[in-house]
């Protein structure tokens, strides 16, 4: 597989970050008030309900909304942030009790990855195809059959190897091969504790999954598996017979920015990353242009796309849809390349040159999903009893 230096011209963080301490709010500061889809003054009114970090927000007030209205003069989009999310649960409650009385429930389009997700199984978003969001005829049908029939795709990211190219000449390939490479270059690779960080997470769990069956590792991303979890000894054994080789003789980060501090030292010279957070930290000059990615296979590490979801009883749903088909367009996209370094979940060959040379060996069609949440908690407290 080819290998590829990201553009410091791409700025974000990409991985959906879930939480609040305060409930949502509306984008004006004031407490959230998403009463109809009438501005009074003859236009469209849209609302879009984010849960994550500002980053997010950022990306819709300061990127696609504006875009999206200067494309449709007349329509205004509000923007309610429920920041990192610790309101999901009620946010998917007033969902389902909205759906179940006929009421709109105050927004028209979600972008909340736990939120969209759950609403899906309760079954109160819009059933979505291309016959409905034209825009998801341009989206890979892996990527699209993962959305369950409900779920829109709109952006991904995953887990890359990234590696200094003034030291490492012929970065590894496949998983076998970065573990060869960990064990005849001690102390030249980290990973975060597993519970710290996804990027540590994603390189536990793609050595755990070389152990296992397809079906196995399937079960795990979709049920609580405890019955699978001894397949994982194997995995864990090998995790510890790598210790001596980590940094250090084995000492392991606290989350993802300390592996990436490590690497803008020069501490290391190849460790796991997300490519979201690789991205900011070349552009803000933590990382220098002389350390690239690549993508290993066999397995592949791990990445998500994140999904918008249609509330089935919203006042505005021809709005919703219309703004789901801009973001799937060739300027939306490009939109969220380059401000949050998302993934495009429609062909490179749509896209202008720069992106499609930067995320082309960013495949989202293969990306590894992540563990059921409840297995990758029991994951993490056995990664801390049998590893370091």
């Amino acid at each position: 597989m080819a290998t590829k230096r990201l553009s410091a011209g791409l700025v974000g963080v990409a991985a959906l970050a879930l939480a609040t301490a305060c409930g949502p709010v509306a984008s004006g500061g004031s407490s959230a008030d998403t009463g109809g889809s009438d501005d009074g003054a003859g236009g469209s009114r849209l609302t879009v309900f984010i849960s994550g970090d500002t980053n997010l927000q950022d990306l819709w007030e300061q990127g696609l909304i504006p875009a999206y209205e200067e494309a449709n003069p007349g329509v205004q989009v509000d923007v309610v942030l429920d920041l990192h999310g610790e309101h999901d649960q009620q946010t998917v409650a007033k969902l389902v009790t909205s759906t179940e009385a006929g009421d709109d429930p105050g927004f028209d389009l979600v972008d909340a990855g736990f939120v969209v997700a759950s609403a899906a199984e309760a079954g109160v978003l819009l059933e979505v195809g291309p016959d409905v969001v034209s825009g998801l005829a341009d989206v890979h049908d892996t990527i699209l059959t993962a959305g369950k029939g409900v779920g829109i795709p709109y952006r991904a990211s995953s887990v890359l190897l990234a590696y200094d190219s003034t030291v490492v000449a012929e970065p590894p390939q496949t998983l076998d091969d970065l573990l060869t490479w960990i064990e005849e270059n001690p102390g030249q690779f980290a990973y975060n504790s597993p519970a710290t960080g996804g990027s540590g997470g994603a390189f536990v769990t793609t050595v755990l999954d070389s152990y296992l069956s397809p079906e196995d590792q399937e079960a795990l991303r979709t049920r609580y598996a405890e019955d699978v979890q001894e397949g994982w000894q194997p995995g864990f054994e090998r995790l510890a017979e790598l210790g001596p080789s980590m940094y250090q003789g084995g000492v392991y980060p606290n989350g993802n920015s300390q592996v990436l501090e490590l690497l803008g030292s020069g501490s290391i010279a190849m460790a796991p990353v997300w490519s979201d957070q690789f991205i900011t930290a070349v552009e803000n000059g933590l990382i220098s242009e002389d350390v690239h990615y690549t993508q290993i296979t066999d397995p592949s590490f791990t990445g998500n796309a994140s999904y918008l979801g249609i509330p089935r009883t919203s006042d505005n749903t021809e709005g919703a849809i219309d703004l789901a088909n801009f973001v799937l367009s060739p300027e939306g996209q490009t939109i969220i390349a380059e401000q949050i370094a998302g993934y495009p979940v429609i062909p490179l060959e749509m896209l202008p040159e720069g992106i499609a040379e930067t995320f082309a060996d960013a495949d989202p069609t293969a990306l590894r999903p992540s563990y059921f949440s409840e297995n990758t908690d029991d994951m993490n407290n056995m990664w801390d009893q049998l590893v370091p």
